[in-house]
């Protein structure tokens, strides 16, 4: 819960550290422009808050690593939500609205995640999960959208280390195999789920492995 929380403010502040120009730039999302994945978090940020408002009386079905659903492919972005979110990011216009929308409604967010119980079963996407363990996964939203942020803004503030760890901990609990300890968290995170082609020499580290790459998470 508290890690949720952490991850949660760095990315906000990342985001609201963003020159106004850089919306325009790429992102480490295939498709997305920096502005774009700004838009798709006041979506995550929405979600967030509906599901700590959809309390679930049925048992629990999936855990924080069981919550992600697992592809082989990157997304193309040209399946209608991605579509959406491109056309409502576009439809800001003023980079000062879309960081206004996103501190606004990801702070709410924030603050319903750190009133709710862990234990509470909450209900999303046809999946029950406990609180603590939801707002667990989303942990890995955020670290691995933050890296997506600053793809291209090499001065822009990074993921928290301790983000970056347990991201790591929970992508090689969905692969089944830990990643070789020479890679760093980063690296494990960018190579695993496709934002970068490994090098020869982590290709040679990875073995068999690399043949089971991208980790699409979604």
């Amino acid at each position: 819960m508290d890690l949720f929380s952490h991850t949660w403010a760095a990315l906000r502040l990342a985001v609201a550290a963003v020159p106004d120009a850089a919306f325009a730039k790429p992102s480490g999302c295939r498709g997305w422009l920096v502005r774009d994945l700004v838009c798709h978090l006041v979506i995550d940020a929405q979600d967030v808050l509906i599901t700590l408002a959809t309390p679930a009386p049925s048992a629990v079905t999936h855990d924080a690593v069981t919550y992600w659903a697992v592809a082989s492919e990157p997304p193309s972005g040209d399946d209608p939500l991605s579509a959406l979110i491109v056309r409502l990011a576009a439809a800001y216009e003023d980079p000062a609205l879309l960081k206004f929308h996103l501190d606004d409604v990801g702070a709410a967010a924030g603050r319903a995640a750190d009133l709710a119980d862990p234990g509470m079963r909450v209900s999303t996407q046809g999946m029950v999960l406990t609180a603590g363990d939801y707002l667990s996964a989303y942990v890995l939203e955020w670290t691995l959208h933050h890296l997506d942020l600053v793809t291209h803004l090499p001065s822009a503030a990074g993921p928290p280390a301790e983000g970056l760890a347990r991201t790591r901990v929970m992508l090689e609990k969905i692969a089944g195999t830990a990643f070789p300890a020479s890679f760093s968290d980063t690296d494990v995170l960018l190579v695993a789920t496709g934002r970068r082609a490994p090098t020869e020499a982590e290709t040679a580290e990875l073995g068999d492995l690399v043949a089971r790459l991208p980790f699409v998470l979604g």
